[in-house]
């Protein structure tokens, strides 16, 4: 799964608009028009069947402005604290730690438990285990690090889209 469908999902399951896409975005750092943002979340027609190809491909960079602005988006932004960037670090470094980076600001964003992010999967008809989410949101490098794989993060996105629709 590449960033554009990752942001589409995202799209999807958090039932957000492309203008608020956009104003996310902003929140992270990252001018966006509501074309582009369109054009991101769009298939181009000139892409062979094996890889979808996109108007305007999401990067590291922008998928991660957009993750860094949702949690400003939902729990509003911090005050500067002395002695800490004012930037986030950037924790996307590679296409393997996509779907990990999601999970956690996901988790920050909506603040969520160990409990609750199960409750999550379990919406999403995916039995899943305290012992089975620690070792996502360990650091890339440490030895009990876990990649998250496409699977495991769309089921949780299909949680979330599920528990979203209950809650109007």
């Amino acid at each position: 799964m590449n960033n554009n469908d990752l942001l589409i999902r995202l799209k999807d399951s958090l039932n957000i608009t492309n203008d608020e896409m956009t104003e996310i975005f902003k929140f992270g750092e990252v001018e966006l028009t509501c074309d582009e943002v369109g054009m991101m979340l769009v298939e181009s027609n000139d892409g062979d069947e094996e890889e979808k190809k996109y108007d305007l491909d999401c990067d590291n960079i922008a998928l991660e402005a957009f993750l860094n602005g949702f949690i400003i988006f939902k729990r509003g932004k911090q005050e500067p604290v002395e002695g800490k960037p004012s930037k986030p670090v950037l924790a996307i470094k590679d296409k393997r730690s996509v779907n990990n980076v999601m999970l956690k600001k996901m988790k920050i964003a909506f603040s969520l438990t160990a409990d609750d992010m199960i409750d999550i999967f379990d919406e999403a008809g995916f039995t899943v285990i305290k012992g089975e989410l620690t070792p996502l949101f360990r650091k890339e490098g440490h030895k009990h690090y876990k990649k998250c794989s496409d699977v495991f993060a769309l089921k949780f996105l299909r949680g979330l889209e599920i528990m979203n629709k209950e809650e109007f």
